[in-house]
């Protein structure tokens, strides 16, 4: 098996758990800082080891295109390329042929869209989406989907989620078709992915059909679109609980910290987001209001951080650091003082501190919650 469900919250659906991958073994609940072109913005490699970061999210939309999954395989996979030996998931490119609404058309075959690089006219199928992230040598692959936008008419979602469905499908007979030779430890893991917007009935008629396709893992998809963050976490009280126990559960683009711990409290075990580091190079950062060691979890969980705006005027000569618990590199070294006027002179210094604290505070928060389960 792929994932090794350890231990179950008696007071809340919140649970512990091991994904094996190729490259490792991840600890669940956890928190996948984005990668999106083969790096961490302002971040290498080594500070993201430092941080024990345990899996990273390479973007299949942006490496298709610029370099090219292609000449990365000649690298001997993304790994190797930005010179990352833990695990990588790989999105499908679905997230992103949906932003580029007014440059493209979904059809059966798949999402044509143009290239935000060239202008240049491409394909995605479920089949060339596969075998982009199989050259980029992935840990996880996600299957390609529409991922509708909010709000929509029921009977477009309804539409979207069968042809994410059939794409589903399509997908699966590919990957095993690839890898009909390969033990399945030298493999890469497949997750499906349930839509159906903000409808009961339609989230349960995607996670149905998708059950009956043997997929490795699956996804909550279509949130983080627009929604309210009630809506979002309905979607998942009505989904989690037909996924089955003995396989992984991942939010797709979640979220805000309470957002996590919330959705953990409902048994998702998979969490990336880009708010850590585009808050970070926004100057906002984030501070634990406790030294605990562990953390509430609830559905409505409490305030338990609060955010700083470093840029404010009342940090010109504060001599403290970010927040004196937290054991980061940009804590231990610089004062709150130092790093305003970095982002005051626009020094590119900044970014990169302020993103080591916020991706920092991100994995604290996914040790805290899996040392309150445990």
């Amino acid at each position: 098996m792929s994932f090794k469900l350890i231990k179950e919250d008696k007071k809340s659906e919140a649970r512990l758990g091991k994904i094996k991958t190729k490259h490792g073994t991840i600890k669940t609940p956890c928190f996948m800082t984005i990668a999106t072109c083969g790096s961490v913005k302002s971040l290498d490699s080594v500070e993201i080891k430092k941080m024990k970061a345990q899996i990273v999210l390479g973007n299949t939309y942006h490496l298709y295109l610029r370099p090219t999954d292609k000449l990365i395989k000649k690298f001997g996979g993304l790994h190797k390329f930005m010179n990352w030996n833990g695990p990588i998931l790989t999105d499908s490119g679905g997230y992103q042929v949906f932003s580029l609404a007014k440059m493209r058309k979904i059809t059966e075959e798949g999402a044509q869209f143009k290239s935000h690089i060239d202008g240049s006219s491409q394909m995605l199928t479920p089949e060339k989406s596969i075998e982009i992230q199989q050259n980029l040598g992935s840990d996880i692959i996600m299957v390609l989907d529409e991922c509708a936008p909010y709000p929509a008419e029921k009977k477009y979602i309804d539409e979207s989620l069968e042809l994410t469905t059939r794409w589903a499908q399509r997908c699966k007979e590919h990957f095993d078709k690839k890898n009909l030779r390969l033990k399945k430890n030298e493999r890469a893991l497949l997750f499906g992915i349930v839509q159906g917007g903000t409808y009961k009935d339609l989230r349960e008629k995607s996670a149905k059909q998708l059950l009956t396709i043997a997929f490795d893992g699956f996804a909550i998809g279509g949130v983080s679109v627009g929604e309210p963050s009630e809506k979002m976490l309905q979607a998942v009280d009505w989904v989690a609980p037909l996924l089955p126990k003995e396989k992984p559960r991942y939010l797709m683009g979640v979220g805000k910290p309470e957002e996590v711990v919330g959705a953990v409290a409902r048994g998702i075990d998979m969490f990336d987001c880009v708010i850590p580091t585009r808050n970070a190079r926004h100057g906002t950062l984030y501070r634990f209001l406790s030294k605990s060691d562990t953390i509430k979890i609830s559905k409505n969980t409490g305030k338990f951080y609060e955010l700083m705006h470093i840029t404010n005027e009342k940090f010109k000569s504060d001599k403290n650091p970010i927040d004196k618990n937290c054991g980061c590199f940009t804590c231990r070294n610089y004062s709150r003082a130092y790093l305003r006027h970095l982002f005051s002179a626009k020094e590119l210094l900044a970014l990169r501190l302020a993103s080591i604290h916020n991706i920092n505070f991100y994995l604290e928060l996914m040790k805290k919650i899996r040392n309150s389960v445990r």
